[in-house]
């Protein structure tokens, strides 16, 4: 599995995946002013819209949160405008990190994450200085529900699915292309989709032990609780007796 799965259901396993819903909130908000932003303010016209505010809907944010979002995007509030900004380093024992943020503020929120970096012994690095170890994917996340790997990979290969990452929650890739047929696919064959996004996805995986393990988990943790961060991909390889003990 790659770090990003491997990391999402060690949190599944610790209860801290999406444990404070102002946060989260901040967070499905800043998607949706993101994805309106890009195409037509109407989710039936923008399916990365659509994705934002079925997601939004689905952790059980309110209505008008989503309709403030949607106009913020389309620029009919006077609210300061919020980028995406995709960022590149490497964190502690060498842990290679892609990410996504967004800000109403790039120079405050380079300025934090730096220093976030630093502290943990890592490095925010240019564009491009770890990216070559990524390739561009779509993911859906949904659950295998107690069912065997054998039988959740049966059901889960629809067309366009390249890979499957099994585990508790599960990870479909698909290239970035085919994310919206594939994450169709699998609702019509009743897989309850928890998020469908564009990622990346490691192609040179590190794997640290022990001690530098911990580290290197702490600052995923610390990276992804950051305000303006969205999603983090990193190049962390976890063995299954590794994950079993730090749970």
């Amino acid at each position: 599995m790659s770090g990003h799965s491997k990391w999402h259901n060690i949190k599944l396993k610790k209860g801290k995946v999406d444990a404070q819903r102002g946060a989260l909130f901040t967070k499905l908000s800043k998607e949706i002013i993101i994805a309106a932003r890009s195409g037509s303010p109407d989710p039936d016209a923008n399916y990365r819209l659509k994705m934002a505010v079925d997601k939004a809907r689905e952790n059980n944010m309110p209505q008008d949160n989503i309709k403030r979002a949607i106009a913020r995007g389309s620029g009919q509030s006077r609210e300061k405008e919020i980028e995406e900004l995709r960022y590149e380093g490497y964190g502690p024992h060498g842990v290679a990190v892609v990410f996504d943020a967004a800000t109403d503020n790039r120079n405050r929120t380079a300025g934090e994450l730096r220093f976030l970096f630093s502290k943990h012994g890592g490095t925010l690095g240019e564009t491009g200085s770890v990216g070559w170890m990524f390739d561009a994917v779509g993911i859906v996340e949904t659950r295998s529900n107690g069912k065997s790997e054998d039988a959740f990979t049966e059901e889960a290969l629809v067309d366009g699915v390249d890979d499957i990452e099994f585990g508790d929650v599960a990870f479909v890739y698909t290239a970035p292309a085919d994310l919206a047929r594939v994450r169709e696919a699998l609702r019509a064959r009743g897989f309850k989709i928890d998020d469908a996004y564009l990622g990346m996805r490691a192609t040179t995986m590190s794997q640290p032990q022990g001690g530098d393990l911990a580290q290197a988990l702490a600052f995923l943790e610390t990276l992804e609780e950051h305000e303006d961060v969205q999603r983090v991909f990193s190049n962390l390889d976890v063995s299954e007796q590794a994950m079993e003990a730090l749970v």
